[in-house]
């Protein structure tokens, strides 16, 4: 299980356009995020007026299938709660992301042995 605490501003100055999909993205990062790790994710967000910086809050948990089983819905002072059964994660960890079984080191050789990008080489005609 994976706990996790953020912050997030409502209003982000340098990117205003991003403002209404704050909620959205953070959802998305911690959802593929559980998926990805076949973990449960608990996204602790703090909500109300911080440092006259309003915050997002959306406290949610979320399976290891990277469903929300419960969020808070409001920028307000919220508890979310749900009942994780960690046995749930052994079917990702044993299956889709068996990382022992499917990982395979010796295939990274060339993005590890070099630094920055390599332009492709021209096919002979």
């Amino acid at each position: 299980m994976i706990l996790l605490g953020y912050n997030t501003p409502v209003h982000n100055p340098p990117a205003p356009e991003h403002d209404d999909l704050s909620m959205f993205h953070n959802h998305l990062v911690m959802q593929a995020g559980a998926y990805q790790n076949g973990t449960w994710v608990v996204g602790v967000a703090k909500g109300g007026n911080e440092e006259g910086c309003e915050m997002i809050g959306g406290t949610c948990i979320i399976a290891p299938s990277g469903e929300i089983v419960a969020a808070c819905s409001t920028k307000g002072d919220e508890l979310a709660i749900a009942r994780c059964d960690l046995d749930l994660c052994q079917s990702y960890k044993s299956t889709t992301f068996n990382f022992d079984r499917h990982r395979r080191p010796e295939a990274y050789g060339r993005i590890t042995s070099q630094r920055g990008a390599t332009p492709p080489q021209a096919m002979a005609a």
